[in-house]
């Protein structure tokens, strides 16, 4: 029996993997976090599917639940919102599997990042204006980030950078990129990205943070800070060259 670690997507129902809603139909237990997941996605449970909220699980409740079912010979479908492969919390679930010798596999999702360009209508990689994106976080209320990993040395770069689990500190942030980026440099924070009550809020490091403490939002959004975010002054990629298309 195998445990199936599925990323849900990062809000709309429809946003998930045609093998990930293949798995969800075919496991008799299905293990989501009922704050992140939307509910829609359980409709493709079979029927008598043992459903397990896990919003209020702490991490040893979540790995007996996932043991016992396959214990007992049922596959469980285990629902991350987003991708797995990015702030998840995946490593933990997996590194007690592997003590219990439960076998595992990983189906991707849309991450929230991706989701969040996609409202924005933005490529995240422009041509001679930013060909790096990185993903990050802040520490607050949250583990500690490595030595290195810190806004002011990641920021260096001036690369595209998008914030998980940060807008709720956004001040903080904004105070911490300015110096590398400046205070003119263009931001959006999307919350609840793909959703039916989604927030985009479009600006600039100097007013970002007004708008989202206006706005009220506080939590499940992404910052996304960088000159791709309105650079329209580009070179035409080079994957579509003629030079390319001729060779």
């Amino acid at each position: 029996m195998t445990v199936h670690f599925i990323g849900a997507g990062p809000g709309a129902a429809d946003l998930i993997t045609v093998r990930g809603q293949r798995l969800i139909a075919a496991a008799p237990v299905c293990l989501y976090a009922g704050s992140l997941v939307p509910r829609e996605l359980l409709e493709s449970c079979p029927p008598g599917a043992r459903l397990v909220d896990t919003a209020n699980l702490d991490l040893d409740e979540i790995v007996a639940e996932m043991v016992e079912a396959t214990k007992a010979g049922q596959d469980v479908a285990r629902l991350h919102s987003g991708d797995p492969s990015v702030f998840s919390a995946v490593a933990e679930q997996m590194r007690r599997l592997d003590a219990a010798g439960v076998p595992y596999d990983v189906t991707p999702g849309v991450p929230a990042f991706a989701a969040a360009a996609a409202s924005l209508s933005r490529e995240l990689t422009v041509p001679e204006v930013a060909q790096t994106v990185i993903l990050t976080r802040t520490a607050e209320r949250a583990t500690a980030m490595p030595p290195g990993e810190d806004l002011a040395t990641l920021g260096a770069s001036r690369a595209t950078m998008v914030l998980h689990l940060a807008v709720q500190r956004i001040q903080a942030v904004v105070a911490e990129l300015v110096p590398n980026y400046g205070r003119e440099c263009p931001v959006a924070v999307v919350a609840r990205a793909s959703r039916d009550d989604e927030v985009v809020l479009r600006g600039t490091l100097a007013d970002i943070a007004a708008q989202v403490i206006d706005a009220g939002v506080k939590r499940t959004a992404v910052i996304v800070v960088g000159a791709a975010l309105t650079a329209s002054q580009f070179p035409d990629s080079h994957l579509y060259s003629t030079d390319r298309c001729r060779t």
